[in-house]
């Protein structure tokens, strides 16, 4: 190796610091929204005078709460089954596929990942009040698989990579069809690239914000657009209750995924 971590001295002990800084920079806002669920002031005081449920119970017992978690979950629900279903055979032709412009429909694929996201929102709010779609869940939809696509594309396409063709030609010759080998083969291979691309598509829709804010109406909206728009008008621990749950959710889905990649590497 290059370096050797155990060889490193004095400066050893520098990187360490500097990671422990680092994860407190990046944790501790994350700390202090949580808190701030459970204080008892009816404004954001860190620290908080007391500790309650209060937040937790006036966020449940709100059907607008409710609705706009919904809402998302089942935006993303939708997006994560198109994405995986999108991405598996745009990863296959990829892969597989020889023919001209392979290159750039790759990179095509992937430029909702480099393409600043406000700039998409805006022209996508444009194109979808003209097709009188502003507002639909249709719109959702379409605007998350945009962003939600090249992660599938990516997680899908390595697993293929890695995938051994020959096991998928001897299921054609012992008389499967191409298609049948495909799914009876290659999917369960490369479930761990399904997965991964399922999880990190649900999570682009999932926290998605800016996107959703172009497309939301004023009866329907996110989770998110939820908690921006009334962070604008009130700062009620309410919002650290709501993000706290966003958060955790996420945490619980980063957490499965790690554990499924264990299992399947074991």
């Amino acid at each position: 190796m290059l370096l050797d971590f155990e060889k490193l001295g004095a400066l050893r002990g520098f990187l360490i610091g500097l990671t422990i800084l680092v994860c407190l920079f990046l944790l501790l806002p994350i700390a202090f929204i949580a808190a701030l669920s459970f204080g008892s002031s009816q404004w954001l005081i860190f620290p908080p005078p007391s500790w309650t449920f209060k937040w937790y119970h006036d966020l449940f017992a709100d059907p607008r709460w409710l609705y706009a978690a919904l809402t998302s979950l089942k935006i993303a629900a939708i997006v994560t089954v198109l994405s995986v279903a999108i991405g598996f055979l745009a990863a296959l032709g990829l892969n597989r596929g020889v023919f001209p412009g392979r290159d750039f429909l790759r990179a095509l694929f992937l430029t909702p990942m480099i393409l600043p996201v406000v700039v998409l929102a805006v022209a996508l709010y444009a194109l979808f009040l003209r097709l009188g779609l502003a507002g639909t869940t249709i719109a959702f939809v379409i605007a998350h698989l945009l962003i939600a696509l090249p992660f599938s594309v990516i997680s899908i396409g390595n697993a293929l990579e890695g995938f051994d063709r020959s096991i998928e030609d001897a299921a054609i010759l012992c008389g499967a069809s191409p298609w049948e080998a495909r799914l009876r083969v290659t999917v369960p291979a490369i479930s761990h690239g399904i997965f991964g691309a399922a999880v990190f598509s649900f999570l682009a829709s999932w926290d998605e914000v800016v996107l959703a804010i172009f497309m939301a109406s004023p009866t329907l909206q996110t989770l998110p657009v939820k908690i921006w728009s009334t962070l604008r008008q009130d700062l009620t621990p309410v919002i650290a209750a709501a993000s706290t749950l966003l958060i955790a959710f996420t945490i619980l889905l980063m957490v499965l995924a790690a554990l499924f990649r264990k299992g399947q590497k074991s």
